[in-house]
């Protein structure tokens, strides 16, 4: 008989296996750096239901919970035959039901797949309690319990119990707390400590007086947890960087469990600090702040907004991601490129005077000039007119296409689709984001890569937008730029170090920005109104930088010192520059009206080349273009052409088979674009 059961029981248990679905549909939780909770989520049925591992809680609690549930769920094969015998027993002498026989394990099977409490569902419990345990190891069965059992309301599972009762993780528990979680799955709803704390608290003595029987408890403990008060309310469970986690849940929407390497302290600092700034600002006001670790490109912290719940400022609005005018916070790269074009060096005398570049007639911020100085000074004063007249002289269109290379697009106005001089004024649009990540490689050495959320995200190389040495000089000045009014020298907080930073503000005072770094960290700040609304007499300089300053003394103390100069560097007086770098000489751009336009006649976009061998290589391969106005500049790859790169025809020796993308630009700002296969004819 026995032997034609066996085979029918695994039969019916490949065809009827346990419904995991309740245990595997868990909320949503996004992670900081060590593995704590920032932010969970709901499941699609609106309850907080949090996965549960026995090691994530505290012994004690396991301990109270056997022995007041189920001391024989170590060795009992998921029924009880003596709580069963004497569950019965009782059951026939009284004449009705004094105590039941409900192991944990078909307390489990219940969670898993609810159903009414009657003597079917009971038989049906203890089928699916053996199938379980047949399947699957007590560890395993008593994770599905800790994560499904019901604590009130829609709380489910021991972790958001705790959570949302006492604020903490289950993993340290008192023994009063321990009693009140093994207590309330009995009866969730009529033991709720914040609706019936009377009930609650004779419910957790009983358990508190069971655990001094059986041993657990000496009585002076029991004593001592009978006196500690039961929590009045109900907690918000964590609710941190709610920006950053919304982003991650949306694009990853099955991903339930997403890590990040946030500072959780430095968050909650940041967002602290951000929401006290709100009483200095226009209710319509709000701001966002980015901070990276800049070896390798972690993000720390992540405030999307002032406040999420605020719907003046539109607080739910990630103004991390949000395309605004950086307004001057790109001079720097400008003048980088200048810095390695050998147009310029940070001593190079440059005019700051009233100067029409074609038909456009730029001013600087306080409508006034400062005639001649160095370089240096104009790009720590953030005069307006020379970092046009470099601009005009590194092109526009290169710029653009460089960073587009690099993985930094900007965008633009649709009325003036493309670069102008207004570029390095902020006429073009980019986000929080994509401004600390071009910060980021300038503390690096002007490679860029993308910024890292989390260890899911690769740690890739960078692409070079400028080189070590221009970064070198832009740190050196821009560490020297005086502080902010009314804001400490950086040898004055509490953490000394040297930040090299730069303000910006848009056009009409809508977005004031402040972006610094020294040797470890990078911190980027944005201040406005999200709808883009002006906000007259704030900016950069009065309102984002304060904060910036503000946010470095909370970061840790500077462990790396200031980067070497790196070769290439030329740390020396203006009269030992070479002649042509003593004086940057403005040549005003062209007014481009009816200026033929420009593009490249070979090779063809989408095409492929083969070019024969040679020398080990491959042959040059001729570049044509037509229109424009002369002088033209040709870049592959982004990167200038060298030799015969300033006429129509040029010559370009690939350096290897695949994709290139070659430029020409022109001296008006036009520029035109091709990608072509190279390959190697037979």
């Amino acid at each position: 008989m026995i032997a034609l059961l066996i085979p029918a029981l695994l039969a019916l248990d490949r065809q009827t296996p346990p419904v995991l679905d309740r245990a595997r549909q868990t909320s949503a939780l996004v992670l900081d750096g060590q593995n704590r909770i920032l932010r969970s989520f709901t499941t699609a049925q609106g309850t907080w239901r949090l996965p549960t591992q026995p090691d994530g809680v505290d012994p004690l609690y396991l301990r109270m919970l056997l022995a007041y549930e189920d001391r024989r769920f170590p060795s009992h094969p998921g029924v009880d035959p003596l709580a069963v015998v004497r569950a019965t027993g009782q059951w026939l002498t009284h004449g009705r039901i004094v105590s039941g026989a409900s192991t944990l394990t078909m307390q489990t099977a219940r969670l898993l797949e609810p159903h009414p409490r009657t003597l079917t569902g009971k038989f049906g419990e203890m089928l699916r309690a053996l199938q379980l345990e047949w399947r699957y190891g007590k560890e395993e069965i008593l994770s599905f319990y800790l994560t499904l059992a019901p604590y009130g309301g829609n709380l489910e599972g021991v972790r958001a119990a705790a959570l949302a009762w006492f604020g903490k993780e289950p993993v340290r528990l008192t023994a009063a707390e321990a009693a009140l979680l093994v207590a309330l799955p009995q009866s969730p709803s009529r033991w709720r400590p914040d609706r019936f704390p009377d009930r609650a608290r004779a419910a957790r003595d009983k358990v508190l007086q069971r655990m001094e029987q059986v041993g657990v408890l000496t009585r002076q403990q029991m004593e001592e947890a009978r006196q500690e008060p039961l929590p009045s309310r109900r907690r918000s469970l964590p609710f941190i960087a709610p920006h950053l986690a919304g982003r991650l849940l949306s694009a990853q929407p099955d991903t339930m469990l997403h890590r990040t390497f946030i500072d959780r302290g430095l968050q909650q600092n940041l967002e602290t600090l951000a929401r006290q700034q709100q009483s200095a600002l226009e209710p319509y006001r709000s701001m966002a702040v980015l901070v990276v670790a800049n070896r390798d490109r972690r993000v720390l912290a992540y405030v999307g907004a002032s406040d999420f719940f605020d719907a003046r400022r539109a607080g739910q609005v990630d103004m991390i991601r949000a395309i605004r005018s950086p307004g001057s916070t790109l001079k720097p790269l400008i003048y980088g490129f200048g810095f390695d074009d050998l147009l310029i060096h940070p001593e190079t005398l440059i005019d700051d005077a009233p100067t029409r570049f074609g038909g456009y007639s730029p001013g600087n911020f306080h409508h006034t000039y400062a005639g001649q100085l160095t370089v240096r000074e104009a790009l720590q004063q953030s005069l307006n007119i020379p970092a046009v007249a470099v601009l005009e002289q590194v092109g526009p269109a290169r710029v653009a296409a460089r960073l587009r290379e690099v993985g930094l697009p900007l965008y633009w106005n649709a009325a003036h689709p493309q670069p102008g001089l207004p570029l390095v004024l902020g006429g073009v649009g980019m986000s929080l984001e994509e401004l600390v990540t071009l910060y980021v490689g300038l503390a690096n050495g002007g490679e860029i890569a993308p910024l890292r959320f989390g260890p899911a995200d690769p740690d890739e190389p960078g692409r070079a937008v400028l080189t070590g040495a221009a970064c070198w000089y832009l740190a050196d000045i821009l560490r020297s730029a005086p502080p902010p009014q009314n804001v400490l020298t950086p040898n004055s907080l509490a953490w000394p170090r040297a930040i090299a930073y730069k303000t910006g503000t848009s056009y009409g005072f809508r977005d004031a920005w402040a972006l610094g770094f020294d040797p470890d960290y990078t911190v980027g700040v944005w201040v406005g109104r999200p709808d883009g609304s002006p906000s007259p007499g704030y900016y950069g300089r009065n309102t984002a930088a304060p904060l910036l300053f503000r946010i470095f003394d909370l970061l840790p103390a500077p462990a790396t010192p200031p980067t070497a100069p790196p070769a290439g560097v030329w740390q020396v007086s203006r009269d030992q520059l070479p002649e042509r770098l003593r004086y940057f000489h403005t040549h005003p751009a062209l007014d481009i009206t009816g200026a033929p336009p420009l593009s490249i006649t070979f090779p063809m976009t989408g095409s492929m080349v083969e070019l024969p061998s040679q020398n080990g290589g491959l042959a040059e391969l001729p570049l044509t273009a037509k229109g424009g106005v002369k002088p033209l500049r040709w870049l592959v790859n982004g990167r200038p052409l060298a030799g015969s790169s300033w006429r129509r025809d040029a010559f370009w020796s690939p350096d290897g088979e695949g994709l290139a993308r070659i430029t020409v630009l022109d001296q008006s700002g036009q520029s035109a674009s091709a990608e072509v296969w190279i390959g190697r004819s037979q």
